[in-house]
């Protein structure tokens, strides 16, 4: 009996111009993924799940989303329960605002602020630091133990309205939201495709999750 291979999971991995997203493309390739790097509508719909990377400035990937006519179909695609996966850039572009260059307006899809690290520490926040669970119900961190070490590189960091929202803390000069998920809503501060084995398992466990939606 010849038994059916599983088709690969299709992801689309958003273009906008910011971040270096074919690294991100290619981790999730490596997890199993039928990926797509793209800006165009019809490839977003037709995906399983979209993966929305970026590093940079708030204003700047606000412009181009824009540009590139994403901003609706990104929401539209959010709003239907399609697994959505923020990454650093792409974090913070789905809160209300940032303060980065005095105020600019974001996604607004997760209520909050995207605030500006500040005190006697330097500033980006850049290397390996370690992350505290604090909801693992989403399965975001399946198979990760608490404290692991993730790659961050951000001046800014989000600060949600709601504290449900949290699924994960990080230190530098005080305790900040490295992680939130939220139904089908997961977004994390940290670049997963540079965090080697913990970071693969992420993006193992969207691919997982973006499965179940097929």
């Amino acid at each position: 009996m010849v038994v059916p291979q599983k088709m690969a999971v299709g992801i689309a991995v958003i273009d906008y111009g910011l971040g270096n997203i074919r690294s991100v493309g290619k981790a999730l390739e490596a997890g199993g993924a039928e990926v797509a790097v793209t800006s165009e509508e019809r490839a977003i719909k037709n995906s399983a799940g979209i993966v929305f990377p970026g590093v940079g400035a708030f204003a700047r990937g606000m412009e181009n989303v824009r540009e590139r006519g994403l901003l609706e179909v990104l929401i539209q695609e959010f709003l239907k329960g399609k697994p959505f996966l923020g990454i650093c850039l792409g974090l913070q572009l789905l809160f209300t605002e940032s303060e980065e260059h005095g105020h600019s307006r974001g996604f607004d899809v997760v209520g909050g602020v995207v605030r500006k690290f500040t005190g006697n520490i330097k500033i980006p926040h850049i290397g390996w630091n370690t992350v505290k669970i604090k909801n693992s119900a989403s399965g975001m961190f399946e198979g990760i133990k608490d404290g692991s070490y993730f790659y961050f590189v951000h001046s800014y960091y989000v600060e949600p309205d709601e504290e449900t929202a949290v699924a994960a803390v990080t230190s530098y000069g005080k305790n900040f939201t490295s992680a939130i998920a939220r139904d089908n809503l997961w977004g994390v501060q940290f670049h997963p495709e540079k965090s080697g084995a913990n970071g693969l398992k992420i993006l193992g466990n969207f691919i997982k999750k973006c499965s179940e939606n097929v």
